[in-house]
């Protein structure tokens, strides 16, 4: 149980179509927005990964955002893990 303050990671990887609709862009700017820091990037094999750090409601509606991600994405599937907290300190496109 996630106590007031506390720090959750979660790793994303979201099929289908994803790249070249500016999910990683509009991802980036609504992660910011909502507090969250991390990472995303585009994978070789047509997917994009992501991972979101921060406090837990700000992260679930991170995963929740990929499940439908920008207006011309086409989002198939998404795989979530939970990971350890690494003190991510802002939100990149990798």
């Amino acid at each position: 149980m996630c106590e007031a303050g506390c720090v959750v990671r979660r790793a994303v990887v979201v099929s289908g179509r994803v790249q070249g609709v500016f999910f990683r862009a509009s991802c980036q700017d609504e992660a910011r927005s909502t507090g969250v820091s991390g990472w995303i990037s585009n994978e070789p094999d047509g997917t994009v990964r992501a991972v979101f750090e921060g406090e837990p409601e700000a992260v679930d509606r991170m995963v929740a955002w990929c499940r439908h991600g920008p207006p011309h994405a086409v989002v198939e599937n998404v795989t979530v893990t939970d990971e350890e907290p690494r003190g991510e300190s802002d939100f990149q496109t990798r």
